[in-house]
């Protein structure tokens, strides 16, 4: 288990003076092929980032379930963790399969990403029955569904590490953006058994069909978080296999540190503590 706590970092009571958005009118801005534009922060710069986003007049998607709902992926790669090494390395065109649990509403997706060279991200999914979320492979549908959706055959392909978090999402007024905030990221390996998490660190993502003019990055300019590159498949890597190469995600656990008063690197990569 984590060496981190994880307090609950929801104000329930800010979360709660937002207009609220229903899963209808979200779908009109679905936004499955996209431009992304990442952010980390901490959990006490959210809450002003929140009461800053409540003034600009955004909703906040709501649903049965309360305005914060809990999300559980599994990514899967090859035996070699190709996935892994081409984000690792830089590659440009690459791509990512996944299970997603939409905890507590009942429905499961098996989800394919593409991400182009021209930072644009295309999202394909199809439903599949809860009980392929954590191994779709004997499913003959989404065997086929995959097959002409992804580079990868079923067979390539075992499950690699799970993800589960919070999130909030925020929509601006003209409905041509989306805002997810990732709270209590944590991480369990499933070729090791090793688990990790992101502590207090909180991931923003900007969703947005085009270079449209955003309050939402006017509001982080004014709160000094700017955008920062990060996986949560690949943080999982390399967080939880000791044997895996961290690379260019050094830098990025470096800041996550930060982000935790620095006492995150000495509880999952304590030799990243030496100077680079």
């Amino acid at each position: 288990m984590s060496t981190l706590t994880q307090p609950r970092v929801i104000d329930e009571a800010l979360l709660g003076r937002f207009a609220a958005i229903t899963l209808e009118r979200m779908d009109s801005i679905r936004l499955m092929n996209r431009i992304d534009t990442k952010f980390v922060t901490d959990t006490l710069t959210l809450e002003d980032i929140l009461s800053d986003a409540l003034q600009a007049g955004y909703l906040v998607f709501e649903t049965a379930g309360g305005r914060v709902q809990s999300y559980d992926s599994i990514y899967f790669d090859t035996p070699d963790l190709k996935m892994f090494t081409d984000h690792r390395r830089g590659k440009t065109v690459r791509q990512k399969v996944r299970t997603r649990d939409y905890c507590g509403s009942g429905l499961c997706f098996l989800e394919v990403k593409r991400k182009n060279n021209r930072s644009r991200t295309r999202k394909k999914r199809t439903r599949v029955p809860p009980a392929d979320f954590r191994d779709f492979r004997e499913d003959s549908a989404a065997r086929l569904w995959l097959s002409s959706h992804s580079d990868y055959a079923c067979e390539d392909l075992t499950p690699s590490v799970e993800t589960s978090f919070e999130r909030i999402t925020l929509v601006n007024k003209g409905l041509t953006e989306r805002l997810t905030i990732d709270t209590s990221v944590s991480f369990r390996n499933l070729r090791t058994e090793a688990t990790a998490d992101l502590g207090s660190a909180v991931i923003i993502e900007l969703k947005q069909d085009g270079r449209a003019h955003s309050e939402m990055k006017e509001i982080l300019l004014r709160r000094r978080v700017k955008p920062f590159r990060i996986s949560k498949y690949c943080m999982g890597v390399v967080l939880t296999d000791s044997d895996v190469i961290a690379g260019r995600f050094k830098q990025k656990i470096r800041y996550i540190d930060k982000v935790n008063k620095n006492c995150y690197i000495k509880c999952y990569r304590p030799t990243l503590l030496q100077p680079l």
